[in-house]
């Protein structure tokens, strides 16, 4: 017999909706690959309850909890081709074995791309940031940067004074319009047309950034904003729906996490416009009981 569900990507969004599945008893698994989004942070804040403490060890409390329910079951191991059948679903994982179900909800989250400037990829999750509801306060009141990535990157610089003082790095490409700059002037963030070249320090620290002219700017914590990518093709192979967020493309849900395709649901990042720890999980709840909702109506 199938499973009722099956969830791909066991970090917070995953666990959240087969939680609320196995409350509801039905038979549910969760597929882990073991490569959380949040990997690269030791510490989750801003989540209600938990905060300060490390995804992993979040993520491993729920996996206790879960598995007290005896319907639900989590499998380490990466899904490698998932089919719909007439019934459901087929999911393939890498060692071969075969999963059935007769929903399936997509949690696999997103792949972050960083720019490529020397120093940011070692300190990724630590001084080079993206959230700074997330990071912002362990960084606080130090010097800090933003370093420009699509025209949003504006934006954020506008954000980050209220963390530390503030320079906005264009790159010479995301330059503000005469209102943007009037703005960012106001919230006292210096304006830095020269490129930065490379990050300096011992990472994870940085003492300053190397600029295009030779000079060096003395920063402690730099925001990026990544460009996303899919995680996996799964959606895609299936035939969900895309729409366009702040930095990539996520898949179309209605409010219940439902896609474009009968019987499969998405939640956390892979989802969600707006991301952090908070609204994965809130609409990972979603998805479970969107997914519910499904089951009992077949």
């Amino acid at each position: 017999m199938p499973l009722d569900v099956i969830i791909i990507g066991g970090s917070f969004a995953g666990l959240s909706a087969a939680m609320q599945l196995a409350r509801g008893q039905r038979h549910v698994t969760v597929i882990d690959a073991g490569e959380p989004r949040n990997r690269f942070s030791d510490e989750s804040h801003g989540f209600f309850g938990l905060d300060g403490v490390s995804p992993f060890a979040i993520q491993q409390e729920a996996y206790r909890q879960l598995l007290n329910y005896p319907t639900a079951t989590i499998v380490q191991g990466k899904a490698t081709t998932v089919e719909k059948q007439a019934q459901g679903f087929d999911v393939t994982l890498e060692d071969g074995t075969l999963l059935s179900s007769k929903k399936l909800i997509l949690a696999t989250g997103l792949r972050d791309e960083i720019p490529d400037i020397p120093g940011l990829k070692e300190r990724w999750g630590a001084t080079v940031i993206h959230c700074p509801y997330c990071h912002g306060y362990e960084v606080r009141n130090q010097p800090l940067g933003v370093i420009a990535t699509s025209p949003l990157s504006i934006h954020q610089a506008g954000m980050i004074p209220d963390w530390g003082p503030t320079t906005y790095f264009t790159q010479g490409e995301f330059e503000p319009d005469e209102e943007q700059r009037a703005f960012l002037l106001k919230r006292g963030v210096t304006i830095e047309s020269t490129p930065v070249l490379e990050v300096l320090g011992r990472a994870p620290e940085m003492t300053s950034v190397y600029l295009a002219d030779g000079r060096t700017v003395r920063i402690a914590a730099l925001f990026v904003g990544p460009k996303t990518h899919m995680s996996s093709p799964f959606a895609e192979q299936l035939g969900c729906e895309f729409e366009e967020g702040p930095m990539g493309l996520v898949i179309k849900t209605d409010a219940m996490k439902h896609t474009s395709v009968d019987g499969v649901f998405a939640a956390g990042d892979v989802s969600n416009p707006m991301q952090n720890a908070t609204l994965a999980s809130a609409s990972g709840v979603m998805a479970g009981v969107g997914a519910h909702f499904s089951l009992m109506h077949d």
